[in-house]
């Protein structure tokens, strides 16, 4: 059996909320959920079981389809697509964010002693430079 949790301990992504208490939660009926899980609009994770359990987040998305639905005219088919775009923004932001972070370490190091990380605008030109490397002389003779 795994230790007790508080409740205070869990975070919007922990999937502990049986579907009757989801639907509660949301204002939709379960057998909504079920269908919404069906057509793959929100996912809960699932027990070993097969029961459904939901988070937080799950229950914020699921008001988010009623808002969509009942608010603004949008069919399930819609819906479904507004938050597969959502969710590849977010994926994009997270990578845009991890690029930059990326592209700033480059730039320290660039600057870091020993380098001068200067860009010299070198002019076009049809010369062509051939670089050698210079022989080591045999230290044992």
């Amino acid at each position: 059996m795994s230790p007790r949790r508080d409740v205070g301990d869990l975070g919007p992504d922990d999937s502990v909320l049986v579907i009757s208490v989801a639907a509660e939660l949301s204002g939709l009926h379960a057998q909504t959920l079920r269908t919404y899980d069906r057509l793959g609009i929100v996912t809960p994770e699932r027990t070993t079981g097969g029961g459904r359990r939901y988070s937080l987040r799950d229950v914020a998305l699921l008001r988010e389809v009623q808002r969509l639905s009942q608010d603004e005219g949008v069919n399930l088919a819609g819906i479904k697509r507004i938050i597969e775009l959502t969710n590849q923004v977010d994926a994009l932001r997270s990578r845009v964010t991890e690029l930059v972070d990326d592209v700033s370490e480059l730039r320290r190091r660039a600057g870091a002693p020993g380098r001068s990380g200067e860009l010299v605008h070198v002019p076009r030109s049809t010369s062509v430079v051939v670089w050698r490397p210079r022989h080591q002389r045999d230290q044992s003779g």
